[in-house]
């Protein structure tokens, strides 16, 4: 007798990290991004890890309801976008690039819902065309958009509401939350050059930094967020983090078999 799933299943995009003093390299993913997944758009959360070409991404995402892309500590190569090369040490995920970079158009080949979180949101951009700002505090009239730069911090401290982000009159976040503007977290040094063909921007920071986008012609929900999202959506300041959970599990139902 068959069972009838009444979960969706969502794939979560893994990064490659060394454990320190290690030669040993691991699949990682944030265990906050999980928790929300779970709690939030109450799915089944399962790691993807990066294994550069060696998928058949289509065959993949059938097996799967929907992706979510996490932030990351290292970011995509500029080599991805036609920028300039990153400095030596600059810490980097070739494997997670290729990954994401095949992921992203097949989960659009099939129409199936798709959240992006901080270096995701950067992921989608690329993915389309668009390109990245190496460092956004360097230019002219941007703030210090990264997180504290001093050691003598709690996570919470981290996490912090920092800047607010004004909604796209009449867009996705303005029409969910029925506001104009939100306060966010800000844990990013990189950020959105050139908006990738086919994406709609949805939210913009008060120094002019995309925060939000949307893939325009998308059947089911496609986001991206520069803040991170997956901090705590329990908290009413964090609501808006929570609808989009909230949402990307009810997109992700539709394809329940």
């Amino acid at each position: 007798m068959s069972s009838i799933r009444k979960k969706p299943i969502i794939g979560v995009a893994s990064s490659t990290l060394q454990v320190p003093g290690t030669t040993f390299e691991v699949h990682s993913t944030g265990r906050r991004y999980i928790e929300s997944l779970v709690n939030y758009a109450d799915c089944f959360a399962v790691q993807i890890p990066s294994m550069g070409e060696h998928y058949n991404y289509d065959e993949l995402i059938k097996n799967l309801d929907g992706i979510m892309l996490t932030g990351g500590r290292a970011n995509i190569e500029p080599r991805h976008y036609g920028g300039d090369s990153f400095p030596s040490d600059e810490i980097i995920d070739p494997d997670r690039d290729t990954t994401v970079l095949n992921l992203i158009p097949a989960c659009i080949k099939a129409g199936k819902p798709i959240l992006g979180i901080c270096r995701g949101l950067q992921e989608i951009n690329v993915a389309f065309g668009g390109t990245i700002h190496y460092r956004v505090h360097l230019l002219p009239g941007k703030n210090d958009h990264r997180m504290p730069q001093n050691l003598d911090f709690l996570t919470e401290d981290i996490f912090a509401l920092r800047h607010t982000v004004k909604f796209t009159p009449d867009g996705y976040f303005h029409s969910l939350m029925g506001q104009d503007t939100y306060m966010v977290n800000s844990l990013h040094g990189q950020g959105i050059d050139k908006l990738g063909n086919g994406l709609t921007v949805e939210g913009i920071s008060d120094d002019g930094v995309i925060e939000a986008i949307r893939i325009t012609d998308h059947p089911s929900f496609g986001i991206g967020v520069q803040w991170h999202a997956e901090f705590m959506p329990d908290l009413s300041e964090n609501s808006l983090s929570r609808r989009l959970f909230e949402e990307f599990g009810k997109a992700a139902k539709t394809f329940i078999d």
